[in-house]
């Protein structure tokens, strides 16, 4: 009896020194697993936080822009070739973009005098963009506080400044005429470019690209005043060359007047050769029928001399008996008598 009681005793003890063996090896895995948790999620917390420091130092350069790197609100460093660069995250580093692009401004009707004394309106465009280079985007962050259209502004007052400048050295001619060669408009813009571009460059880090003029008219006072000028203008023109045509038509004249007196003066002188070829060939016919005929030659030269005194309006009351009448009556003389009279 007493074996058998001490028996399961024995067992009893036994099984409770596996049960408080079981019970300790489950104490000492649950306080194993809740210590590694704390270390897991910091370090999660530590690649969250590098993440977002790295993600926050990243800086985008854009095409057609610069980036300003500031320190403490005063910029550090400028860059200016597109794509990814990094800097202190903030507050320690900031960035300001600044544009680069090309624009235009244009100074509206400016109205200015020219040399000569005359008022013109005018209306010129320049266009610009910021240099892209460190210290004339720094400049230009400086001057204006990275404002474009403040920009624009104080350079159309510089452009309206230069434009008075710039006319007074053109006379009014030189800008509007109706001589295409007389105008200098492109000699005009050169000037204006020249008077704006260095002061625009070292007070703006604005960079010229061209200047132009968009508008040129004229006030009234001056359009009447320019007409005026033109109709005088075109007045001594045609003064002038009216004149060059009388001078050029008296020229023509006297020459041809010249000519047609050397030609009636060959004329002159070919006829009396002619002429007087004409009676050395008559004296000698004369001569010839003298020699074979007298009476024959006296009755021409009567006939002839009948010719010369006798007109149609002419009444005579001569003696037909005496020459050169007398061969109207007795007529010509017969060969009989030529015979007879000869010896």
């Amino acid at each position: 009896m007493s074996l058998f009681h001490s028996h399961d005793h024995h067992d009893h003890a036994g099984h409770d020194h596996g049960h408080a063996g079981h019970h300790h090896g489950h104490q000492h895995g649950d306080a194993s697993t809740p210590a590694a948790f704390p270390w897991r999620r910091t370090a999660w917390a530590l690649l969250l936080i590098l993440f977002a420091v790295a993600a926050a130092s990243l800086v985008q350069v854009r095409s057609g822009e610069a980036t300003v790197i500031t320190r403490f609100g005063n910029p550090s460093r400028v860059l200016l070739d597109p794509g990814l660069s990094w800097r202190w995250p903030a507050p320690f580093e900031a960035t300001i973009p600044v544009d680069l692009r090309l624009r235009t401004t244009s100074s509206g009707l400016q109205d200015v005098g020219t040399r000569d004394g005359l008022r013109i309106i005018v209306q010129a465009y320049v266009a610009w963009q910021v240099q892209d280079d460190p210290d004339n985007v720094q400049r230009f962050m400086r001057a204006v506080q990275n404002q474009p259209d403040e920009a624009a502004r104080q350079i159309r007052t510089f452009v309206g400044s230069a434009l008075e400048t710039t006319a007074a050295s053109f006379d009014l001619s030189s800008l509007i005429n109706t001589d295409a060669n007389q105008v200098k408009i492109t000699d005009f813009e050169d000037q204006l470019r020249r008077q704006i571009e260095q002061q625009l460059l070292s007070t703006y880090g604005v960079r010229v690209l061209q200047v132009g003029v968009e508008r040129l008219t004229l006030p009234s006072v001056t359009l009447n005043a320019t007409v005026d000028r033109m109709r005088a203008e075109r007045e001594t023109i045609a003064t002038e060359r009216t004149a060059i045509g009388k001078r050029e038509a008296a020229q023509i004249r006297s020459a041809a007047e010249r000519d047609a007196r050397i030609v009636e003066a060959d004329a002159t002188v070919k006829a009396a050769d002619i002429e007087a070829q004409s009676r050395v060939e008559a004296a000698q016919i004369y001569g010839k029928a003298y020699a074979g005929s007298p009476q024959l030659y006296n009755l021409l030269r009567s006939l002839d001399t009948l010719g010369t005194v006798v007109t149609p309006g002419t009444k005579l009351i001569l003696r037909t008996d005496a020459a050169p009448f007398r061969v109207l009556v007795d007529g010509p003389p017969t060969l009989d008598a030529k015979s007879g009279s000869q010896p």
